[in-house]
């Protein structure tokens, strides 16, 4: 998915502590500062989304921000401003502190608070209505599966479906690609419980784990903590070390929209966030993934924290495929013979998933030295390795093509069953 770019919107946090006389103000470190469609205005953001929102300021208050180091008072700064009052001033450090854009106490709590905020409105609309009106048409599109059907309607799977791939890219592009996996999915498991696997893109940490609740406009999703203390319980430590790695990510939050959308009125369920890190180390060594004690020790800890579910559970895989052309520093852009291998190898890769063959998949890969940047390969391989599908079902491929070559995604729904 392309960077959602941030939108205006209330703040999503109580509002900031009192001011004190020795409160020192500081901006929160990698915001961008952009021009407003106001000629006199900018606005302040964070392109990395843990921040959701965005705060547009006239131009002459941008020396007020530069000040905001954490070095001086409210009041020095007031001083060294020559402001004969604090009140402008004030209000605007509350304004940048309810945005979650100073580091202070409240963004600290936001950290390590019980429920994510949504990162990804812009990719979808933020009054629930439109949602929904979104989401029916990943399945109702020219192309799509139609929306789930009626038990008695639903033909035999070809066993009891265990996961389910799905893309993550932006809903636009992703299209029904999305309705054909999770039609699959709604229609073949009565799981209250779906454990999310899903890549991620900007911890360089190999697994990371929230104890987050999602929220998201159509609500808030609760997340299994009794599931994530036994997957600790058998992993071991390390699993949340980066607290922020799940602030800014998409690849379960677009997700959880679906379900939320598909069961709202079905039943309620309960989700494990899993984010899955690279593999470049294994793909550089030409070794499989068990080989690597992290990866074999959380193979083993999903199987035993299922093994004490006492519930049907269900997974999600969250992974595209291919990235290709300028914007994924390839030289050149994408054009059709390069589309074409591109599909080529995706063939390759879909076939082992067909086969529930995550030894084979990941040797597709490896032999091409990951050229293509299959995103999915570690939530999709490790999913595989722990639930050992007998068979697989690929449901839906597309291929996005930027129309001037700057980028080519593939991505796949497919489905597993036991």
């Amino acid at each position: 998915m392309n960077g959602v770019l941030p939108v205006h919107r209330e703040a999503v946090v109580a509002p900031s502590p009192i001011i004190t006389p020795d409160f020192r103000p500081r901006l929160r470190p990698r915001l961008a500062a952009a021009r407003s469609p106001d000629p006199a205005a900018l606005v302040l953001y964070d392109p990395n989304r843990l921040s959701p929102s965005v705060v547009t300021f006239p131009q002459h208050q941008l020396t007020w921000a530069e000040r905001f180091t954490g070095a001086s008072t409210l009041y020095e700064i007031q001083a060294a401003l020559g402001l004969s009052s604090s009140t402008e001033l004030i209000s605007f450090v509350t304004t940048l502190d309810d945005a979650l854009l100073l580091d202070s106490p409240a963004f600290r709590s936001y950290l390590n608070g019980p429920v994510r905020r949504p990162a990804c409105i812009g990719c979808y609309p933020e009054e629930p209505a439109a949602i929904r009106e979104m989401m029916r048409g990943l399945f109702t599109a020219p192309g799509g599966p139609g929306l789930p059907r009626d038990p008695a309607a639903v033909p035999p799977a070809p066993g009891k479906l265990r996961a389910a791939l799905v893309p993550h890219m932006d809903y636009a592009r992703g299209g029904v690609t999305y309705g054909w996996g999770f039609q699959e999915l709604i229609e073949q498991t009565d799981a209250s419980l779906f454990v999310i696997v899903a890549t991620s893109h900007y911890s360089p940490k190999r697994f990371t784990l929230t104890r987050m609740n999602f929220a998201t406009p159509l609500g808030t999703v609760e997340t299994d903590q009794a599931y994530i203390d036994r997957l600790v319980a058998a992993y071991g430590t390390g699993l949340f070390d980066d607290p922020v790695a799940h602030l800014p990510e998409h690849s379960i939050e677009l997700e959880v929209v679906l379900l939320q959308y598909l069961l709202e009125n079905r039943r309620p369920f309960r989700i494990v966030p899993l984010l899955v890190g690279s593999f470049h180390d294994c793909v550089d060594r030409g070794t499989s993934p068990e080989a690597a004690a992290d990866i074999a020790r959380m193979v083993a800890a999903l199987q035993a924290a299922e093994a004490g579910a006492g519930e049907s559970v269900c997974y999600l895989i969250s992974g595209d495929l291919a990235h290709i052309g300028p914007k994924f520093r390839d030289p050149n852009p994408v054009d059709g013979p390069q589309l074409t291998a591109s599909r080529n190898g995706d063939e390759t890769l879909l076939k082992h998933l067909t086969a529930a063959d995550p030894q084979g998949y990941f040797a597709a890969i490896a032999a091409e030295g990951d050229a293509r940047r299959i995103c999915g390969l570690p939530p999709t391989w490790l999913t595989l390795q722990a639930l050992r599908p007998r068979a697989g079902r690929v449901l839906h491929y597309n291929q996005y093509v930027h129309p001037a070559g700057h980028e080519s995604v593939s991505y796949a729904a497919a489905a597993f069953y036991e």
